[in-house]
């Protein structure tokens, strides 16, 4: 029986997603001969997307490196972790599901009106680079794409007031995994495209509130909408500004010292803004 990489292989677009993830790893060295990676996959779009790319390119690496498919169970009513790992096992990959108490946790200590997300998010990130260890993996791979770099910059710069926004490789808070979103450059509308062709099974995480109470990214998301009707390339243009920064123009004094030093223009960073 052909498995879903089989059938993929002459898909325009997954050939299109597969080369922008393959540019991220070269860019920022995400991946190296040995590495054994940590996926995590949710049930969503993204993740799935993730996982297909990271396996196509595996197969075909000129270094050799491992991927785990792992996935944290929070306890929420009808959430289908069987899904999730029928789909894992069917492509080659392995697959470990973790079972957590997180929703009862979740719904014991959270304040009345208060959001699940953003709790379940900190318990979810925590066990992830707890499973990533056990298994061995060194690194932790994260289905964040384009938009998501965009948006949470604009979020930052609006509501926080601090000019940042996610790292495509970073070591993580236990000083032990590396984490890595090779979805970078990867628009979240071809990934919905793909998604929908290849008919990924998506699971829903089945939190209660899941979809509402992030209003604040929804307002960032419908107002790069607007603004991309009248400037076609906005998103290439904030992706690119994110890796190509100033700092002799930025008001941080900590940065003071570096700003005395002369500025020298290499033009744009290199396929910073590359989607294809």
């Amino acid at each position: 029986m052909k498995s879903l990489l089989d059938e993929l292989k002459g898909n325009q677009l997954f050939r299109k997603l597969r080369h922008s993830v393959g540019k991220a790893i070269g860019d920022f060295g995400l991946i190296e001969d040995g590495d054994r990676i940590a996926v995590a996959v949710s049930g969503g779009k993204d993740s799935n997307t993730l996982l297909l790319l990271l396996e196509e390119l595996r197969r075909r690496a000129p270094i050799s490196f491992e991927i785990t498919a792992i996935t944290v169970d929070s306890g929420y009513p009808g959430f289908r972790a069987d899904i999730i790992e029928e789909f894992v096992v069917s492509q080659g990959i392995r697959c470990h599901i973790e079972k957590t108490g997180h929703y009862e946790l979740i719904s014991e200590k959270r304040r009345p009106g208060s959001s699940y997300c953003s709790i379940c998010a900190r318990f979810k990130r925590g066990a992830l680079y707890d499973i990533a260890r056990r298994l061995g993996c060194n690194k932790l791979a994260l289905g964040h794409h384009r938009d998501d770099f965009i948006e949470t910059l604009l979020l930052n710069q609006f509501f926080v007031g601090s000019l940042k926004a996610m790292s495509a490789c970073m070591l993580a808070d236990d000083n032990q995994t590396t984490v890595i979103r090779p979805l970078v450059y990867v628009a979240e509308d071809d990934i919905i495209t793909f998604s929908k062709a290849a008919a990924l099974p998506v699971v829903c995480c089945c939190c209660p509130v899941c979809g509402t109470a992030d209003f604040q990214r929804k307002r960032m998301k419908d107002l790069l909408g607007e603004l991309e009707r009248e400037i076609p390339h906005i998103k290439s243009s904030l992706i690119k500004a994110i890796s190509n920064v100033h700092p002799r123009h930025l008001l941080d004094l900590r940065l003071q010292t570096a700003s005395l030093l002369p500025e020298i223009d290499a033009g744009p960073a290199s396929g910073a803004g590359h989607q294809g």
